[in-house]
């Protein structure tokens, strides 16, 4: 990629310099992808499996066409605005199913959230002057899978599994009274040396039950459920809820993820993913880019013939930090991407598209999270979404018009839910044409 400049012979054609930079990217590329598949295998977040995948580096890609109606969507925003959950959705939307492999390193994924979920709350913990209990508020029955350390084995397919195995397990992680036999309350150190020290999940091998237990006691502790009611303080990861709520069925020894799952898992995007849609008389290439600060200086540069440039901006947002930076706001920071991307001169003819994503959780947020604390300028009231979502449609225009984008180019603005495949197909339809 590199200063990723593509000289273009006179009418369309692309140059033999080009040819020549572009066989030697490929050439490069297959070294990318081997270190990338490497990386890939050895931290188990491989959703990136079957799409293609280039490292950042020095790489240098040289937009090749094959159809002039084809068009290059480069997906673009600050982290955790769900610029991944849109291309998995991309996938379910048009007919390109998970395959097996792929769903084997979600439910790896899966087993991960979890515990890097609950160990990323244990960390914001002391940053919200909270603290974990020397002993469980609630005393909970004895978990009868105490005794088979590590990874289960010898499960028959199908055995102990379904609805029975998932309302045993339900019962067995409900709390009883203080005075009841159960779980000793000083369990909560071993448990959370467990979360601590959790490995991978391993390939083919159902989620060792010994972590049901602990999860499920952790997540209920009053310390670990207010630290997740401020998870906007401390960028907790927000499929916690979402996984947590039903953890008998992840641990069902039978589990393979849904797609709901996998749009809901969560992993960091390490350099750039490629996916190619095949639309009704042309190809669509979607291009997802890192976006947390460490990789955003080097995206601006690489791109100069996308047909379009898809923005991502979290709504939810307005009221949470970075993940890098607890000082920096989520929302300012997208709007400061955003100005960079208008004024680029990279993109001057490119036409760009706002997802004000994340509307199901910025519904919810804003009944109790006033805008207004944030953006001294907002003068709705505390509830409002509709005011909420016009304020930021209007905040994100104006740095557009600012940059003399209106003048060139029309910016069309959409509210999404990523998590929602309908919401997306209807938008991503319209977006299509």
């Amino acid at each position: 990629m590199g200063g990723c400049v593509s000289t273009q012979a006179h009418g369309g054609e692309v140059s033999e310099h080009d040819k020549q930079l572009h066989r030697q990217a490929e050439k490069e590329l297959k070294i990318a992808k081997a270190k990338m598949a490497a990386q890939v295998k050895a931290s188990h977040l491989s959703q990136c499996i079957g799409e293609r995948v280039v490292l950042f580096s020095s790489l240098r890609i040289i937009p090749m066409p094959s159809s002039p109606q084809d068009m290059t969507v480069l997906l673009l925003g600050s982290g955790d605005s769900g610029k991944s959950t849109i291309n998995k959705q991309m996938r379910l939307i048009h007919s390109r199913p998970f395959t097996a492999q792929e769903k084997e390193s979600f439910r790896q994924l899966v087993f991960d959230n979890l515990t890097r979920g609950l160990k990323s709350v244990f960390d914001a913990l002391e940053h919200l002057d909270l603290e974990l209990p020397e002993a469980y508020t609630n005393v909970y029955p004895e978990d009868d899978f105490q005794g088979r350390a590590g990874f289960v084995r010898g499960w028959a397919p199908g055995e102990c599994g379904g609805d029975a195995f998932a309302s045993t397990l339900r019962r067995r992680g409900e709390p009883k009274g203080c005075g009841e036999d159960g779980v000793k309350p000083d369990r909560i150190t071993e448990d959370v040396k467990l979360i601590e020290e959790a490995e991978d999940a391993r390939d083919g091998v159902p989620f060792p039950l010994n972590f049901l237990g602990p999860l499920q006691r952790l997540w209920e502790e009053p310390s670990v459920r207010e630290a997740w009611s401020r998870g906007n303080e401390a960028a907790l990861p927000e499929n916690l809820q979402y996984f947590f709520s039903d953890l008998p069925r992840l641990f069902n020894p039978d589990y393979i993820p849904t797609e709901q799952d996998i749009v809901q898992t969560r992993a960091r995007t390490i350099g750039i993913t490629e996916t190619t849609f095949h639309l009704k008389d042309h190809e669509m290439l979607m291009v997802d880019v890192g976006g947390q600060k460490s990789e955003r200086r080097k995206w601006i540069h690489c791109f100069q013939d996308v047909t379009s440039i898809l923005f991502l901006v979290s709504l939810s947002g307005y009221d949470q930090c970075l993940v890098e930076d607890r000082d920096a706001n989520q929302m300012q920071d997208a709007m400061t991407i955003w100005d960079s991307i208008c004024h680029s001169q990279w993109f001057k003819q490119t036409s760009i598209i706002l997802f004000l994503n994340k509307d199901d959780l910025f519904q919810k947020k804003i009944k109790s999270s006033h805008i207004k604390t944030f953006f001294p300028d907002f003068d709705g009231e505390l509830g409002n979404a509709v005011v909420g979502r016009e304020y930021f449609k209007k905040r994100f225009s104006r740095l557009a018009h600012k940059a003399g984008r209106a003048k060139e180019r029309e910016i069309y603005i959409h509210v999404t839910t990523a998590t929602d495949t309908e919401n997306l197909r209807v938008v991503m339809a319209a977006v299509e044409e």
